[in-house]
């Protein structure tokens, strides 16, 4: 399969009015075209030249900090694919695979009450996430549906609005906020890195649980072929795009009912630990990093292997 030709002005129209979907008045995406450039057509070349060495299926894992842009470029990627190299492009998002509410509930009561909170490890299904892959990975492919979960009303879908896949794909994207993380060593979760540790988890119950469901993450990471992960600038920043993302999702979403100011403050202590530990250790788990700045603009973008 060869890179197909292309008016690079057409492409140019449908990827701006893509974006333009994407952002808000009170906050455009900026440097569209410059992004297209060093970001986009880059990292659409490297993904299409793992794929045609054998030409199979390939899982490329998208990681990054809340707010880093995970959605916005799996979506572009995916147009670039099709209309570059006429690659089919499955997206995979961990968080369609939260449990419902319900399941998490249940949780609280029987392990801590913080596993209520939606986000970190042993809230998402790992079996249906695998049994997923098997499926899209299937020679004799049939076409299936794909969870989808609703944060505005914190719950997952009913099956009738799951997405359903028509097309075996050549690109799998599994993106997500915990991607390629590692579990760490329990020495290095007795310290407490937040006020929500401190006051609700001075036991070390709940972190201690979350290591060990990160552990069984493992069978579902292996599978991934190569990893791209998003390094924020720093962790103040999550706060920041966290808070974008809940104001967008009241413009796009039925229910209006966002989180407040201080909501979100609490809801990334849940995620602090691990998206701390992955920012520390992006050399060791990723093949390419993309160095993002505060206006979410790649600064350069590093090969690893």
């Amino acid at each position: 399969m060869s890179k197909r030709s292309l008016d690079f002005s057409g492409l140019n129209r449908e990827y701006l009015k893509y974006l333009k979907s994407k952002e808000t008045k009170s906050h455009p995406i900026i440097d569209k075209i410059g992004k297209l450039k060093t970001f986009y057509l880059p990292l659409s070349k490297w993904i299409y030249s793992i794929y045609k060495k054998d030409q199979k299926i390939k899982i490329i894992g998208l990681s990054g900090g809340q707010g880093a842009g995970k959605s916005t470029i799996t979506a572009v990627l995916k147009f670039l694919l099709k209309k570059l190299y006429g690659l089919e492009v499955c997206i995979i998002s961990i968080d369609d695979f939260y449990k419902t509410k319900n399941e998490r509930k249940k949780m609280s009561k029987k392990i801590h009450p913080l596993f209520l909170t939606r986000g970190v490890p042993g809230t998402h299904d790992i079996n249906l996430i695998n049994q997923i892959f098997q499926k899209l990975k299937k020679k004799n492919f049939k076409p299936f549906f794909i969870p989808k979960f609703d944060k505005s009303i914190d719950d997952r879908l009913k099956k009738k609005e799951w997405t359903k896949v028509n097309k075996s794909p050549n690109i799998i994207i599994f993106e997500g906020w915990c991607v390629g993380a590692e579990h760490q060593k329990i020495n290095a979760l007795k310290k407490s890195i937040n006020e929500l540790e401190r006051k609700y988890d001075a036991s070390l119950i709940w972190r201690k649980k979350v290591n060990e469901y990160l552990k069984k993450y493992k069978k579902i990471f292996k599978k991934i072929d190569k990893l791209v992960y998003l390094k924020v600038p720093n962790f103040n920043q999550i706060y920041y795009w966290r808070l974008l993302q809940e104001k967008k999702l009241k413009l796009t979403s039925k229910n209006k009912e966002i989180m407040s100011k201080s909501q979100i403050k609490d809801f990334i202590m849940h995620y602090e630990r691990i998206t701390k530990q992955m920012m520390k250790e992006h050399l060791k788990i990723s093949n390419l990093v993309v160095y993002l700045d505060k206006e979410h603009r790649s600064r350069r973008i590093k090969f690893i292997n």
